[in-house]
Formats: structure tokens, C-alpha cells, sequence
């Protein structure tokens, strides 16, 4: 999944050694600062992605991911920075997992959500504030990404996911982060990415449980997960969701993102990671 290393800047040979030199002579200990990536940016008229993959290539490491250190090299967070990840609705995982994606440095995310904001929305979704009520989620998405990375380049879309629509939706992009939260749509994302061979992590929540299973191109997990359901809701209709719920689920999600694009680690392939939370029992299940 990974793209060619090490980065072709689209400028001149020239250039990218007049931007190297810059990067290392403005660097400390091998990190570039926001105030020499801002600086970097204008003189060269580079977006802030280009700054950094530019010294990412020359092994400085941009400072916000300095603490991904001997977690991932250089290598990694280049792959990541040049990584296209697909959010399918913006709320309570949809939110936490855009929010630990672009902390991570996912360089491109597209973001699917039809709806805005409502007060009930307060108790769970990381991305809604009193401010934002009526605000579409995918323009505050969009806002919170560029405040938190300026780095990650955001495609927002306020349309609902469908299979019609799905494969223009989903065009180019290498993962898919389902955060949605009706089952006939969820097998349809499902299918759609299994014919069009892109990898989905699964998600969902109710009350104080929470399961993660990770769809690989061809494989038809999350219809074999619902198969036996009729409703539009899971068991989240009668049990809620809490706050805590969608931040753990989310954040397994984006691990596993992570693993499938950089190919490390046993991902939950054919396997559901189920979690109790008001007992504290994780099990993982066999599909």
C-alpha cells in the first residue's frame, strides 16, 4: 500500500537542494519546528505537505510527530503523509477516528457525512460544540483537520454514502473508516469496497460495548456480521452511546488504518475484537 520512497519533490533538482539546505540548517537535533515549516512553506512556495515530505526525505523529522518516534521511521510517516483514508459519517467514531488520523499524519482524508450538528450530539462527538449546532459535519470536520494539521489535505462531502454513489466517492482513496450508523448502508459500504478491493475498518457501538473487525478487499465480513439484522439501528437505539464508547472504538480504528498502509502488525482480518467496557473483558472473535 505503501508509495514509492523516498519523495520526488515536483520542483527542480536544484530547488529541492535549496529547500534541504533550508530545512537543515533551520533543524535542531533532527526535528523541524511549525515556526521553520511555516517559514519553509512561504519561501518556497510549498504547501505544508510538501515541507514535509521534503524533510521527512531529508531524515528531519516535522516536530508534530516527533513522539511517533521508535513507533514509526521516517519511511512510515512518509507513507502515511502520502496515505488517502475515506471517514464515512462524521460523528461519534467518524469524529474521534478524523481527529486521530490527522494527529497521526493521514495526508489526505475524505470526509462523508449528510448531516449537521444537534445538541444531542454533546455527550459523544468529539467534533461538536455549542458553537457549531446546524453546521455541517463535514465543514467542522474540515475546520478541526486544519487546525489540528495543516499538513492534511481535507475532500469534505455532505452527501449520504450510497452503492450508487459509492465507487465516485471512494476514487483513489486506500482505506475506508466506517463510522456510519444505519446497517443497510453499512453492508452496502461493505460491498462496494470489497468489489472495488479497498480495505474497511468496521466499528460500532452501544452502551458500554463496542466491536472492530478489519474488511479485506474480496472478503464480505460486515455482511456476514449483519446478515441476521432487519432493523436500520443496532443495539445503539436502545443502549445509547456514551462518550467513552466512540473514543476507544475510534481509536482501535485508526490503529488498524495505520497497520494496513504501512503493513505492520496481525490485523483483525476475518477476527472481531469485541469489548465489554463495564466489565473490562475483551474477546476476539473468529468470522
Amino acid at each position: 500500500m505503501a508509495t514509492p520512497w523516498p519523495y520526488s519533490h515536483p520542483s527542480g533538482e536544484g530547488d529541492v537542494d535549496k529547500i534541504h539546505d533550508f530545512l537543515i540548517t533551520h533543524t535542531q537535533d533532527g526535528i523541524l519546528t511549525w515556526v521553520v515549516e511555516e517559514q519553509a512553506a512561504q519561501e518556497f512556495s510549498l504547501t505544508y505537505q510538501e515541507v514535509e515530505l521534503t524533510a521527512l526525505a531529508a531524515g528531519i523529522m516535522p516536530g508534530r510527530y516527533q513522539k511517533n518516534r521508535n513507533t514509526l521511521s521516517l519511511a512510515d510517516q512518509a507513507t502515511l503523509l502520502k496515505s488517502h483514508v475515506a471517514v464515512i459519517g462524521c460523528g461519534g467514531l467518524g469524529g474521534c477516528a478524523i481527529e486521530g488520523l490527522a494527529r497521526i499524519g493521514i495526508g489526505k482524508m475524505t470526509v462523508i457525512d449528510p448531516d449537521s450538528f444537534e445538541e444531542h450530539n454533546l455527550n459523544r462527538q468529539i467534533l461538536c460544540t455549542i458553537n457549531v449546532f446546524g453546521m455541517a459535519k463535514v465543514d467542522v470536520a474540515l475546520t478541526r483537520i486544519r487546525e489540528i494539521n495543516p499538513a492534511v489535505e481535507v475532500v469534505p462531502v455532505r452527501d449520504a454514502f450510497s452503492k450508487e454513489k459509492g465507487p465516485e466517492m471512494l476514487k483513489g482513496v486506500q482505506v475506508v473508516v466506517d463510522g456510519l450508523d444505519s446497517i443497510p448502508v453499512r453492508i452496502q459500504l461493505g460491498e462496494v469496497c470489497s468489489n472495488t478491493g479497498i480495505p474497511i475498518i468496521h466499528g460500532s457501538i452501544g452502551g458500554w460495548y463496542g466491536q472492530v473487525t478489519t474488511q479485506m478487499p474480496g472478503e464480505h465480513t460486515i455482511r456476514e456480521i449483519y446478515q441476521d439484522y432487519s432493523g436500520e439501528e443496532g443495539i445503539e437505539k436502545d443502549l445509547g452511546n456514551p462518550a467513552f464508547s466512540p473514543a476507544l472504538i475510534a481509536s482501535l480504528q485508526a490503529a488498524e488504518v495505520c497497520k494496513v498502509l504501512l503493513g505492520m502488525g496481525k490485523c483483525l482480518t476475518r477476527r472481531m475484537l469485541f469489548f465489554n467496557i463495564l466489565d473490562m473483558d475483551m474477546e476476539t472473535l473468529k468470522l
